[in-house]
C-alpha cells in the first residue's frame, strides 16, 4: 500500500512516520521549513509508545505519483488550500481533523472520500521533530455510507501492522460527532481560562459551565439524526476525569500561542449547527464570540 500524509505535525508526523517505520511506502506532504527538515534530517517522534529516528523519508511539496491512500493530516482551517496538493488524486481520502465538516469539503473535490478521526496528544519541537508525551493514539475511519469496504480493511490492516490503535466503527458520523462532543467544550473551556484541564474541571461553576456546553452539542446532534445515548455527557465527563491534570488540547494551546485555531471548526460548527436547526447554543456561542477577536487577529482578519 502506498499512503500519502499531507501535513506532517503532532498528527501527521506520528501516525505517518509509524507506517513508514513499518514498512509501508510514505510520501510526507509538506512545505517550507518542515519540507526541508524532512529532505535534510528525515523524521524523528519521542513517543512514550517508543521513539523512531527515519533518517531518509520521501518528502514533497504537492503529490505527484498516484497513491492508494491519503491520510490529511492538517488543521481543520488549513484543509481547503491542502487539497491543491494532491489536486489530481484518485486515492482514497481520509480525513484526520478536529470538527464534523472535513468529510464534506473533500468531497466536493475528491471521489473517494472516508469519514475519519484520531486521538492523540502531540506536538511539533521543531520542522520534522514531533513529541508524543501521552495518551494512546487511536484512528477510526470508515465508508459514509457505514458499508465494511475492502479499502477501509486494507487501512486498518496497515494501522494496526503499524502498532496503532485502529478501528472502523459500526457508524462512522457517531463516532465524529462523540469526538466533536469531545474535543470542542475541552477545547473551549481551556482557551478561555488559559489553564490545564485539572486546573479548570476543579471549578464546580466552570464544571456546570461545561456540563452545559455538551448538552448543547448532544441536541445537535440529536436534530442531525446522530444518537450519541442518554449517558453521553456523563461518560464525557469520564473521559474528562481520566486526562492526565496538565493536559491541553491544541486549540488551547495554538490559542495561547497568538496562533490560528480550528476555533471554527469546533465552537463555530456548534453555532452555525445550531442556526440552522434553529436550537439555541448559548454557553458555546458565548465561548465563540469571547475567543473570536482574537481568532480574527491570528488570522489577519480583524473585520465583519
Amino acid at each position: 500500500m502506498k499512503i500519502a500524509v499531507v501535513g506532517v505535525g503532532g498528527v501527521g508526523g506520528y501516525f505517518g512516520g509509524r507506517l513508514a517505520q513499518a514498512g509501508y511506502d510514505v510520501t510526507f506532504v509538506a512545505r517550507g521549513a518542515t519540507l526541508e527538515a524532512l529532505r535534510t534530517k528525515g523524521l524523528r517522534v519521542e513517543s512514550i509508545k517508543g521513539d523512531l529516528h527515519l533518517p531518509h523519508v520521501k518528502a514533497t511539496e504537492k503529490l505527484t505519483e498516484e497513491v492508494d491512500v491519503v491520510l490529511m493530516a492538517v488543521k481543520a482551517w488549513q484543509l481547503e488550500e491542502a487539497t491543491k496538493a494532491i489536486a489530481s488524486t484518485n486515492a482514497t481520502v481520509v480525513p484526520m481533523q478536529n470538527g464534523i465538516d472535513a468529510p464534506t469539503i473533500l468531497a466536493n473535490q475528491f471521489a473517494n472520500v472516508l469519514g475519519g478521526l484520531c486521538a492523540i496528544i502531540s506536538f511539533i519541537v521543531e520542522p520534522g521533530h514531533i513529541k508524543h508525551p501521552a495518551s494512546e493514539p487511536t484512528v477510526m475511519f470508515g465508508e459514509l455510507d457505514n458499508t465494511r469496504s475492502e479499502r477501509a480493511e486494507r487501512l486498518l490492516e496497515a494501522f494496526t501492522k503499524a502498532g496503532v490503535n485502529a478501528e472502523i466503527p459500526r457508524d462512522i458520523h457517531r463516532s465524529m460527532w462523540a469526538k466533536f462532543l469531545f474535543i470542542t467544550p475541552l477545547s473551549a473551556m481551556g482557551a478561555i481560562t488559559r489553564v490545564p484541564v485539572g486546573a479548570w474541571r476543579a471549578s464546580s461553576e466552570l464544571r456546570d459551565l461545561t456540563t452545559r456546553a455538551l448538552e448543547e452539542i448532544v441536541a445537535l446532534a440529536r436534530a442531525q439524526h446522530i444518537d450519541l445515548g442518554e449517558d453521553a455527557v456523563a461518560k464525557t465527563w469520564e473521559r474528562y476525569d481520566d486526562l492526565a491534570p496538565e493536559a491541553t488540547a491544541s486549540l488551547q494551546r495554538d490559542i495561547m500561542q497568538g496562533k490560528r485555531s480550528e476555533l471554527e471548526a469546533q465552537l463555530g460548527a456548534v453555532v452555525r449547527v445550531g442556526r440552522q436547526h434553529g436550537i439555541a447554543t448559548p454557553v458555546n456561542a458565548m465561548l465563540y464570540h469571547c475567543l473570536l477577536p482574537q481568532e480574527r487577529q491570528a488570522s489577519g482578519n480583524a473585520g465583519g
